[in-house]
């Protein structure tokens, strides 16, 4: 059976958690059982600490292969493309200025899992909310696999909440998605099908503008992941 292109936004993963939940609950979405994993370190550079740390935490798993992108290696006959934090404007760039994009693309119309956190959930939507230039600002230009725009570190950064909603509300950047850390959201062919979180109280948004310079924010049901539980237990 075919997988529609799918895209999984975190804000949590291998970089930041020790449980491994949100980590389990992505491979459940890839195509095969045992999915080819690839790790895209673009954003922070290629930084080697960042790959090796993906590397310990994905080898040891019997449930799924995992791999390394560098920047200038094109093969990407993977079942996961797990994208890393860092700038979101310096690894668009790069990824452009090298044609790594297009083989995204190719990758995820063939039905390949697009994942990542931070600039790793940025990169797939049109527009984005960064501080790629210092102060948070917008981003208008992503690889537009999702419609809209997407913001990050909902609950964690100073300013972002406020931010985000304003230039939503003003049009600098449109609808979008905002994800507390902690929190998961999937898309199949640019719609969310699901939400999750691996600690209380932490959500995911839907935001718009109300058309009359305010935002209006709406929190979504977040399936809460628990050990052994909603994220299939596979991890060691």
């Amino acid at each position: 059976m075919s997988h529609p292109p799918q895209v999984a936004l975190l804000g949590g993963g291998f970089s930041t958690d020790e449980d491994g939940l949100l980590d389990d609950w992505v491979l459940e979405h890839a195509r095969t059982h045992r999915p080819k994993v690839c790790f895209l370190p673009t954003a922070s550079g290629d930084a080697p600490g960042y790959a090796e740390n993906f590397l310990t935490a994905f080898r040891d798993r019997p449930d799924c292969e995992p791999s390394v992108l560098h920047l200038f290696d094109r093969k990407l006959a993977q079942d996961v493309v797990y994208v890393g934090g860092g700038n979101t404007a310096n690894l668009l760039a790069v990824w452009r200025v090298h044609g790594v994009d297009r083989v995204l693309r190719e990758a995820y119309d063939g039905g390949t899992l697009m994942c990542g956190i931070s600039a790793g959930a940025n990169c797939w939507a049109q527009s984005s909310h960064t501080d790629s230039f210092g102060p948070l600002t917008h981003l208008p230009d992503g690889l537009g696999l999702l419609p809209g725009s997407v913001c990050p570190h909902y609950d964690s950064e100073p300013g972002r909440r406020r931010s985000y909603r304003s230039a939503v509300a003003t049009g600098v950047l449109p609808a979008g998605w905002a994800l507390d850390d902690g929190t998961g959201a999937l898309f199949a062919n640019g719609r969310p099908t699901q939400t999750v979180s691996r600690a209380p109280g932490a959500h995911v948004y839907r935001v718009v503008s109300d058309g009359a310079g305010e935002a209006d924010e709406r929190a979504l049901p977040c399936r809460e992941l628990r050990r052994g539980r909603g994220a299939g237990g596979r991890r060691p």
